[in-house]
């Protein structure tokens, strides 16, 4: 072999490893260096793991069969993993340009050629070819077709954490519009309890005033309480339906009739840890989706940069050619083509600068964007930090509070009943303990609310790490 291909075969491995891609770094992170404190914020936190199976934060087993449900037949959660499919192929299309793209074909060419061409009489003619090559196969010596495949591939992976993202924010969905619907549910029992006290209220003050015990004035207010509580009863029967019809779309399939339905006020979610996990940048999905996105832009400038320098590529096949089929593969009828083609940019009119600037600032602006991730991470962590402490004293304080108005409407009743006072002081009772018990639900579903929630912002389930035991 002579000096000069062995030159040419050294400057192409040379160039082929080029890389334009600038250096990545990982833009600093926006956020405080630790989580706030303050009274609306535990103290002492301890240590937890990971836990990525969501079974272990929800314990009610209703919820946990229409999760199961939700993650096999809702739309969206579909189409995202289909979108995940979707990006692999393409990837998989851009990867296959750095590898030449071998072809094999056969023609047959008959044509007849007229006697005014041949002058002498028409004559018809026969050709068959078969050739084996390639075509325009870009030589990437300045890296722009790795540039747009590790591109490609670092698009798909960042679909990829849009469909963990997608799956998480849906079991969240899903646990959200659960309790809603069982909170609905007490409401409603609640309201056709207090409407039957109510009723029961409005015969007793109209028997009394039949025989003169009462006013007319206490009947109409016994009645307006009546009133009242059945617009209530038909608010919570309209908010059950349309909950069960919103649990039916997130679930993708009809929610059983009967469910074995637990109370509200049990342990239907797990308990949240004072620890945090301290790898929140590394396991939210949303966070990792951002940065994917932000390395694809970096690796497009490099695929920018090497649209500056010249592209080589080759078109090269071999074959045999004849004038007739049976002597296609005789000797003698072999022949070939190469043909090398060099592209150099000379004057675009500022075409190649402005797609460079153009990548620059598509990374820019994700950089913006993965900044403007983890800031809202690390808002919804310390929401959810918030509220794990300040529910659980707001919660304390509504139970006492529903104990002290059920204190005063047995008394008052009894007071009612025994001629010691008018129906007002007891129809106050029955309006604060019903709206005492409102308060109690509500507040009991937007603390599992939280808890789900604060559960979709550290990026998946947790459990408190075990100390070890003493050494002996």
């Amino acid at each position: 072999m002579s000096r000069l291909p062995i030159s040419l075969l050294s400057v192409t491995l040379l160039l082929g490893g080029c890389s334009l891609i600038p250096d990545y770094q990982r833009p600093a992170s926006p956020s405080a260096a630790q989580y706030p404190r303050g009274p609306a914020y535990s103290a002492a936190p301890q240590a937890t793991t990971v836990v990525d199976d969501w079974r272990t934060l929800f314990n009610d087993p209703a919820l946990q069969q229409l999760i199961e449900s939700a993650l096999i037949n809702n739309r969206d959660l579909r189409v995202a993993a289909l979108n995940v499919e979707a990006f692999q192929a393409q990837y998989r299309i851009q990867r296959a340009d750095l590898l030449p793209a071998v072809s094999a074909n056969a023609n047959e060419l008959r044509q007849r050629v007229p006697s005014s061409v041949t002058r002498t009489k028409a004559a018809i003619t026969s050709t068959y070819t078969v050739n084996l090559g390639i075509s325009a196969y870009e030589l990437d010596f300045f890296g722009r077709v790795r540039s747009l495949s590790e591109q490609a591939l670092l698009t798909w992976l960042s679909t990829e954490e849009a469909r963990r993202s997608a799956q998480l924010s849906l079991v969240a969905n899903v646990a959200n519009a659960y309790l809603t619907w069982r909170a609905d549910q007490e409401l409603l029992a609640l309201a056709e309890e207090t409407l039957a006290a109510d009723e029961r209220s409005l015969h007793l003050t109209t028997r009394n005033r039949e025989a003169g015990k009462s006013s007319a004035l206490d009947q109409i207010q016994a009645q307006t309480s009546v009133d009242s509580t059945r617009a209530s009863l038909a608010r919570y029967q309209r908010q059950v339906a349309q909950d069960l019809n919103s649990l039916t779309l997130l679930v993708g399939a009809p929610v059983p009739e009967h469910l074995p339905a637990r109370p509200l006020d049990s342990d239907l979610v797990a308990t949240v840890p004072a620890g945090l996990p301290s790898d929140l940048l590394q396991r939210r999905p949303d966070i990792l989706q951002a940065e994917y996105k932000l390395r694809a832009a970096n690796a497009n400038i490099g695929a920018a940069r090497a649209a500056f320098f010249p592209s080589v590529s080759l078109t090269a096949n071999a074959g045999t050619s004849s004038r007739d089929l049976s002597g296609l593969f005789k000797g003698g009828s072999g022949a070939w083509t190469f043909q090398p083609q060099i592209n150099l940019p000379i004057f675009n009119a500022g075409s190649l600068r402005a797609s460079l600037d153009y990548a620059k600032l598509q990374k820019d602006i994700t950089v913006a964007e993965y900044e403007k991730t983890i800031q809202t991470a690390f808002q919804e962590v310390s929401d959810g930090l918030a509220a794990r402490q300040t529910y659980e004293q707001q919660l304390q304080a509504q139970r006492d509070l529903v104990q002290a108005t059920q204190d005063y409407y047995d008394m008052a009743q009894h007071r009612y009943r025994s001629g010691v006072d008018s129906s007002l002081t007891f129809l106050d009772a029955q309006r604060s303990l019903f709206s005492s018990q409102q308060g109690l639900i509500t507040d009991r579903l937007a603390q599992l609310v939280a808890q789900v929630n604060l559960y979709t912002a550290l990026g998946g389930g947790w459990s408190p790490v075990e100390p070890p035991p003493p050494s002996p």
